[in-house]
């Protein structure tokens, strides 16, 4: 059955892609929007009122985008190991780092992250569409333009030879255990403690909304890994390699596609899940009677919002990734790295509120 199911979707994997990229994106898109889900609000709310419930969301959505990836995983569903997130050679703790700090201090002067910018603009704020734009103008300056050359060369200064990238290989190194025992073990710990946590605050089990906000974003990552390990064929001329949500490279990605749609008519996975979560938010926005067009208040909140996309564009693409594709897909796969870049997104959003504190104030 799971032969059938792959041969199928594989045989017309671009089409699966692009039309599974869209829905999945409208869900993400339309969650975001209606529950309020925001990574870069989770640290506002800690900093300024100490309410964790939307962090706790945050974890909650990674812990069961864990739990389901490495379910999939075991059942033959995708191979995590082709993802990006584990199929490098070298461990670029230089990259997790500090482009984990650089889209953490960015997404607050920008107003959240990227798919929280994403749910503004399909509501019909125009600082987070043109926001967007830079972010994925600077994602491709930065993986392959102008800003390319400097990266990789911080990359492969300060890049080290590392045999595990996830914590199951880790555990196999470290204590000889098998690999899919090390998985196990870790999924377990790395879950259990992220749902003990969410669950032991009083304030959180009394809120529906967040709850369900984790589980709604976790369960689409899941999906997002389900569709694209189905798709992947190793033998197809340019196979995808699995994957699932993520908002600055297919950002860059999507603008692309705007641009030379003759040559591909078909967006990939990311791209059209961009779309989606615009068309998503846009959809939710209307049926809850939010959908409001607004702009920059002035020139320095203009300038606050697309210097801080500029730094996410460029601190995502070092990072592999953003608050969602590092910090809830990356987290998913147990990758050493994206647990490093979830805790530098964390260190540069409380410096990011510091700073912004100081410099509005």
């Amino acid at each position: 059955m799971m032969a059938l199911l792959r041969e199928g979707v594989a045989q017309h994997a671009a089409l699966y892609l692009a039309l599974g990229g869209l829905l999945l994106g409208g869900l993400f898109g339309a969650v975001v929007f209606a529950t309020n889900f925001c990574t870069m609000g989770s640290l506002s709310d800690i900093y300024n009122f100490g309410d964790r419930r939307r962090f706790r969301a945050w974890l909650l959505a990674a812990a069961v985008a864990l739990v389901g990836a490495q379910l999939l995983a075991a059942g033959g569903w995708v191979e995590l190991d082709k993802s990006m997130y584990l199929a490098a050679t070298g461990f670029n703790w230089a990259g997790h780092v500090f482009g984990g700090l650089m889209l953490g201090f960015g997404m607050v002067f920008a107003g959240g992250c990227p798919s929280r910018n994403l749910a503004r603009a399909g509501g019909g704020d125009l600082r987070s569409l043109l926001a967007l734009v830079v972010l994925g103008l600077f994602a491709h300056m930065t993986l392959g333009g102008l800003l390319a050359p400097p990266r990789a060369a911080l990359e492969q200064a300060t890049s080290i030879a590392l045999g595990a990238q996830d914590l199951g290989h880790l555990a196999n190194e470290v204590a000889g255990v098998p690999n899919w025992t090390g998985n196990l073990l870790a999924t377990g710990l790395v879950a259990a403690g992220a749902f003990a946590y969410c669950l032991a605050d009083a304030r959180f089990r009394a809120s529906p909304v967040h709850i369900w906000s984790g589980i709604a974003v976790g369960l689409t990552v899941v999906a997002g890994w389900a569709l694209t390990g189905l798709a992947f064929d190793e033998m197809a001329a340019k196979p995808a390699p699995p994957a699932s949500l993520s908002y600055v490279r297919p950002t860059g990605d999507a603008l692309q596609w705007l641009t030379l749609f003759t040559a591909a008519p078909v967006p990939n996975f990311g791209s059209a899940s961009v779309f989606g979560a615009l068309l998503g938010a846009c959809t939710a926005s209307l049926i809850m009677g939010r959908f409001r067009i607004s702009t920059f208040s002035d020139p320095s909140d203009t300038l606050r919002n697309l210097g801080g996309a500029a730094l996410m564009g460029i601190g995502g693409v070092m990072a592999l990734g953003c608050t969602v594709g590092q910090a809830i897909t990356g987290v998913s796969t147990l990758a050493l790295g994206s647990f490093l870049t979830f805790a530098a997104i964390i260190a540069g959003g409380f410096w990011g509120l510091r700073v912004l504190e100081r410099t509005v104030g």
